[in-house]
């Protein structure tokens, strides 16, 4: 009899994990997790700048950034050279893209300094002062073209 419910109690389980599939999330799903980042868990909206985009500004950031935040999204930002930033979950974003891009100075800070969990985005804090997480902000306000690796659009190049 026991090993009937054991039997059973596995086949029930097996069927469940089977059953289980990871898929893409809704335009609904994706838009309320966007907004509740942006409105509620996300801090630093009201936080300023205190550096001014210039090119000295702008490269010490893409400097701290290749330090630190290139494994993952790539010396473009953009994932370029990155072959898992598609198949992890959540894929790594485009730092490119017009939801990062959405983000305050303030908030893209606070997401350097404090991390994302559990988006696998690490935190910063300690690794890096106030000044550099600022700069990197301003390097991810001029990314350079994707896949150019070239200069920030701050220099002169063909970014945006």
């Amino acid at each position: 009899m026991k090993g009937i419910f054991w039997a059973a109690c596995v086949a029930v389980a097996a069927g469940a994990f089977c059953g289980c599939k990871a898929s893409k999330p809704s335009a609904l799903e994706t838009t309320f997790v966007s907004w509740v980042k942006h409105s509620i868990t996300v801090g630093g909206s009201h936080d300023r700048n205190p550096f001014p985009a210039t090119a000295e500004n702008v490269d010490e950031g893409r400097q701290a950034f290749t330090q630190y935040c290139s494994v993952c999204h790539g010396l473009d930002g953009q994932n370029t050279g990155v072959p898992f930033a598609d198949t992890v979950s959540p894929p790594v974003p485009s730092l490119d893209s017009r939801e990062v891009q959405s983000y305050s100075d303030g908030q893209l800070k606070w997401i350097i300094q404090n991390g994302i969990m559990p988006s696998g985005m690490p935190p910063a804090q300690g690794l890096f002062s106030d000044e550099d997480m600022w700069k990197m902000v301003l390097y991810i306000r001029h990314l350079p073209p994707k896949g150019s690796l070239g200069e920030p659009s701050v220099y002169g190049g063909a970014g945006k």
